[in-house]
């Protein structure tokens, strides 16, 4: 495993379309696990395959532990994910390791239904709520070449984060809540 470069907002590689993986194999869960060990050392949410310059339609989501949330705590791991259903909107702040140092107001459905395959290629479907659904159109909106910023409805709605606020300091500096 290795953490990889994450690409910024300027690299035309994030504004394309990620195909379909077709093979399920020792390479796919090198990706993977490359993904994981990223989105940890960058304190992330999630990762999209895009953002470490990979065109592959391949998601990881860890939401931090909550006592009060049972969704939080558990890794998603998610291959060719497409979201079927969306209920309920709510418009929420949203960061993206891409875009260091800013967030912006998107609108989002507040519950989504993904169906996917796992790395070896089994098919699940994932239901999400609050936070989590809201992460999984995220990271799935990378792989189709959008970013958050191309939600956010008014430019005013985009703000620099406060350096106590930033998630991507130095990792020996105290963790900010996310």
């Amino acid at each position: 495993m290795s953490v990889r470069e994450i690409l910024t907002a300027e690299n035309p590689i994030l504004r394309r379309k990620s195909r379909r993986v077709k093979v399920f194999d020792g390479e796919l869960q090198r990706l993977v696990d490359d993904m994981v060990e990223t989105m940890h050392a960058a304190r992330g949410l999630g990762l999209a395959a895009p953002q470490v310059g990979v065109l592959q339609r391949v998601i990881v989501v860890e939401l931090p532990k909550d006592e009060e949330d049972p969704q939080s705590g558990k890794r998603y791991v998610l291959v060719n994910p497409e979201i079927v259903r969306r209920e309920g909107e709510e418009v929420g702040e949203e960061g993206c390791l891409s875009i260091p140092g800013y967030v912006g107001l998107v609108r989002r459905a507040s519950k989504v239904t993904v169906r996917a395959q796992t790395p070896k290629g089994k098919r699940i479907q994932v239901e999400g709520e609050g936070l989590l659904a809201r992460a999984l159109q995220h990271e799935i909106d990378h792989l189709d070449g959008i970013l958050y910023i191309d939600r956010v409805e008014k430019p005013e709605d985009i703000r620099a984060l406060e350096p106590e606020e930033r998630w991507d300091r130095a990792p020996e500096a105290e963790q900010a809540p996310r």
